[in-house]
């Protein structure tokens, strides 16, 4: 490893297993409030290569509550992350694909979930729970965040009785109460996870945390 390489993780050593971490990659399912910070935390940790899909395009108010630039409005979100992740790593392997989710995509071992209804979850879960070996869901409304992983067996049968019907969901989208503050922590809560997987730790397989109450919350898991 280089000089340049020994600075770059330098400062992570010891909380992040670089080996380890270069030899993965992730997809990101969702570039707005939650998925533009975990693109560009997970480039900043280090992962060589990461996979963006999104269909939408940015508007004036993912500015304020997603962290989009002035000059990205109007863009594909999709792009406009890949533009702010290669800032931070020329070198990051990227690939941007500006739909939703589909089937028939490759994704990588590592796939962070960061979509508005819980039906899109369902049909991605469905199409990905055997193909990925680490899964990161986050949710939130307003100051409440539901931070879901899952790298097991009953981690992710656990997931799966979180996928309750839409109709038994809050009727607001996430996007409709959105701050970057809560967006910028649920995306830490998640790459902590994602951290600990890398080092072989227990989980915290479905975590609650209310902003305003100062709660956090780790259920337990359910068989």
């Amino acid at each position: 490893m280089g000089a340049l390489a020994r600075d770059r993780f330098e400062r992570q050593s010891g909380l992040v297993p670089t080996d380890r971490l270069q030899s993965t990659w992730a997809t990101v399912i969702g570039c707005g409030a939650i998925g533009r910070q975990l693109a560009l935390q997970l480039t900043a940790l280090g992962v060589p290569k990461l996979q963006l899909i999104d269909f939408d395009d940015v508007c004036r108010t993912n500015i304020t509550s997603q962290g989009f630039l002035t000059d990205d409005v109007g863009r594909p979100k999709v792009e406009a992350v890949g533009d702010s992740c290669h800032q931070l790593e020329h070198q990051l392997d990227l690939e941007t694909i500006r739909d939703r989710y589909r089937p028939t995509y490759q994704i990588a071992p590592i796939v962070l979930c960061a979509v508005d209804s819980i039906h899109a979850r369902a049909t991605i879960w469905r199409s990905v729970q055997h193909r990925c070996e680490f899964w990161g869901d986050g949710r939130m409304l307003g100051e409440n965040l539901r931070i879901l992983v899952a790298d097991s067996e009953p981690a992710r049968r656990h997931y799966a009785q979180t996928l309750f019907p839409q109709q038994e969901a809050q009727v607001v989208a996430c996007t409709s109460h959105a701050t970057i503050y809560a967006a910028n922590l649920a995306a830490a809560l998640l790459v902590h996870q994602f951290t600990r997987h890398l080092r072989g730790l227990a989980l915290d397989v479905d975590a609650t945390f209310n902003l305003l109450a100062g709660e956090y919350v780790v259920a337990p898991l359910t068989e």
